[in-house]
């Protein structure tokens, strides 16, 4: 492993790419010259993924795929496949599914991210069929901030298409009182509701926790406990981030190439009443003391 790692760093540093990565769809993975590099060998080829971020929607997931892209051991698809929780899709089968995948070699880990999965009824059985050993990913915040954060993505998306929309609070109080628990982006933050069907198929061991407050103040630390999860050799360093003043977050650097996540990340929240705030820390306080106990950490959430 030490030595195929080695290799894969010294041919990238050549500047050697598979047909695959000059095709990406993130024109920076191409810029840095992505981690994809070119075997002398007929080994490389699409694999299932070893390797899933299951969710949570609006929790990170797109900067915990790109911090892991930067390792020249990790093959990432550059889609969000929705394979395991849309029919329409899983209906299509395995092999369409590993058509999805990128080109990796038999050293590199393939991984694929999809938040919709973790609050999906079907996909854990399914992911479990497809292969019991897969290691899984998930990358948790504030249930309130991640609330939030979903409704600002709708809003977003509403004014963009010039499309009529509430304020959270219209959504949320029912007769400017009572909460709406009904409302999808509640549904999504009752993560021990989501993790509890998980645990029905894999052992905890098998679901590493990333702290995506964490994540964001001290992305080096979150990585090297997830390279050591994915049995990744240690590679990240300090080098590969860099505090971003004008955005207020760690962006990514290699071989002289910078990038930061695109505007849709780090998008400016609605303010929202502080009452219904409250109301909300109070809601899920006991869901978040219920998923502290399954998963054996604590996160200091409102």
């Amino acid at each position: 492993m030490g030595k195929a790692c080695l290799l894969l760093l010294l041919l990238k540093t050549c500047g050697i790419h598979t047909e695959e990565e000059t095709r990406s769809h993130h024109g920076w993975e191409t810029q840095w010259e992505g981690n994809n590099s070119q075997f002398p060998s007929e080994a490389w080829k699409q694999r299932l993924p070893q390797s899933i971020i299951i969710g949570v929607r609006k929790g990170g997931t797109r900067a915990l795929l790109e911090m892991l892209s930067l390792h020249p051991q990790v093959a990432a698809a550059n889609s969000e496949m929705h394979f395991f929780n849309l029919d329409e899709n899983y209906n299509k089968g395995l092999g369409w599914y590993r058509q999805q995948m990128p080109i990796s070699h038999s050293e590199q880990v393939t991984v694929e991210k999809t938040p919709g999965y973790f609050s999906s009824f079907k996909a854990p059985e399914r992911i479990h069929a497809m292969d019991s050993s897969v290691k899984l990913l998930l990358i948790v915040r504030d249930p309130v901030e991640r609330l939030v954060s979903d409704y600002t993505q709708i809003l977003h998306n509403r004014k963009a298409q010039h499309k009529p929309y509430k304020s959270l609070e219209q959504i949320l109080l029912k007769n400017g009182q009572e909460l709406n628990t009904r409302y999808k982006a509640m549904q999504r933050s009752l993560y021990a509701v989501h993790l509890a069907r998980w645990l029905e198929f894999f052992p905890r061991t098998q679901i590493h926790i990333v702290d995506g407050g964490g994540l964001i103040r001290e992305p080096l630390s979150e990585m090297s406990q997830v390279e050591r999860f994915l049995g990744l050799e240690p590679y990240l360093g300090p080098d590969n981030f860099y505090f971003n003043q004008t955005k207020g977050f760690y962006c990514l650097q290699a071989r002289g190439h910078q990038h930061c996540l695109d505007q849709s990340k780090g998008r400016p929240h609605p303010t929202i009443d502080e009452l219904l705030l409250e109301q909300l820390c109070t809601y899920f306080s006991e869901h978040n003391e219920n998923f502290f106990a399954m998963v054996g950490q604590t996160f200091n959430w409102c």
